[in-house]
């Protein structure tokens, strides 16, 4: 992997954690973000309102710059309030124009909140957006730059009709609200989250660079072991369309892209979780596929992979990363504590036998560090 692409990848990690600061439980929902985007896939989330869902996207697009689009979707949303009004002085000519200056057609990044209650017409229109990048109405046809639609909504549709719309976003994850042992951390968080400008870390271009790698991926190595997957899932009762499991496919290379490699293998099959469309068939996978799964890891993805196959060896990335930042700190109470904690987070995943090279040497400046030395 050439080292501008490598660096690349490194500045997106950089934007991840800056958009992510303060925001609890949320960066595996920015990872995923970024993923989908080098993928030059759509995303849906379903969650209850007020779990930061607009807040992740729109921080993650601050991190990114370029242009960001925002709307909540209601039963009387007109198409023009996403994908702009008619140009009045084209029409006085004949030609039903658009005039989408600052609309859905010119956005990179996009939000559209409640997404299942746009109209037939939205949602028609909608579809030619995501799946060809073209804006069609009257004697309008744009190229749209979009590398990536975020929708939300607080549930999946039962209409058919409107399932078969949410079929078009590849990725799904669902996100629910803080637990319990974590509202301190909401409320420290919270309280902190826009006290400081967010400025942008990364750019699109860093993203394009990485697409045009997606189609270069080696996945002849991965090809058996995404097809037994498919295997296991159908013998679970977790069924994916044709469709779904062909596009599964760029998801793992973008992966592995992101990751610094030309190659795909089994530590990048994780992504399959995701474009699964229900939780519960979610969690059947996970399950389903404990084995396939066992080798997902990721240096720059760690949330994202720990959510999906919660393992031990996707927590190592997560685990090494805050071990090194812990001993770059100075020595202080609450360093010592914080050392202690990840000690015992790190013992019990791993013992002697099964520790990580990589994390074995942090570990054994930790105990110094927990210990005062």
């Amino acid at each position: 992997m050439p080292q501008n692409m490598n660096e690349a990848a490194a500045r997106l990690r950089d934007a991840i954690r800056a958009a992510t600061a303060g925001l609890i439980d949320r960066e595996h929902l920015a990872e995923l973000l970024i993923l989908a985007a080098v993928a030059q896939e759509h995303l849906l989330v379903v969650g209850p309102p007020g779990t930061a869902k607009s807040a992740v996207v729109r921080r993650v697009a601050q991190s990114l710059g370029g242009n960001y689009f925002e709307y909540l979707l209601g039963r009387f949303t007109e198409p023009s309030e996403l994908f702009g009004p008619v140009n009045l002085s084209k029409l006085r000519e004949g030609l039903v124009e658009t005039d989408v200056s600052g609309m859905l057609p010119e956005a990179d990044i996009a939000f559209l909140d409640e997404v299942f209650l746009g109209s037939t017409a939205i949602l028609n229109t909608l579809l030619g957006v995501l799946n060809e990048r073209q804006f069609r109405r009257g004697h309008t046809r744009i190229r749209c730059p979009l590398r990536v639609c975020v929708a939300a909504a607080n549930g999946l549709p039962e209409d058919e009709g409107l399932a078969a719309f949410a079929d078009r976003f590849l990725l799904h994850v669902f996100v629910d609200a803080v637990p319990d042992n974590k509202l301190e951390d909401l409320l420290a968080g919270g309280w902190a989250v826009g006290q400081a400008p967010l400025t942008a870390r990364a750019d699109l271009a860093s993203l394009d660079m990485l697409n045009r790698a997606v189609p270069d991926v080696d996945m002849s190595l991965v090809r058996a072991d995404l097809a037994q997957a498919i295997r296991l899932l159908r013998q679970a009762n977790v069924q994916l369309s044709d469709r779904r499991i062909v596009k599964a496919q760029h998801l793992i290379a973008a992966a592995t892209v992101l990751a610094g490699r030309t190659t795909a293998s089994r530590a990048d099959l994780w992504p399959l979780v995701y474009a699964i469309p229900t939780s519960t068939g979610q969690q059947n996978a996970r399950e389903a596929l404990r084995d396939l799964l066992a080798e997902a890891r990721h240096p720059l993805l760690h949330a994202v992979v720990e959510e999906a196959v919660q393992q031990p060896l996707a927590r190592v990335a997560r685990l090494t990363e805050t071990a090194a930042r812990l001993l770059a700190q100075a020595m202080s109470p609450e360093t010592q504590a914080q050392a202690e904690a990840l000690l015992r987070e790190i013992d019990a995943n791993f013992d002697n036998a099964t520790m990580p090279p990589e994390l074995a040497v942090p570990r054994a400046r930790l105990v110094l560090m927990a210990s005062g030395d």
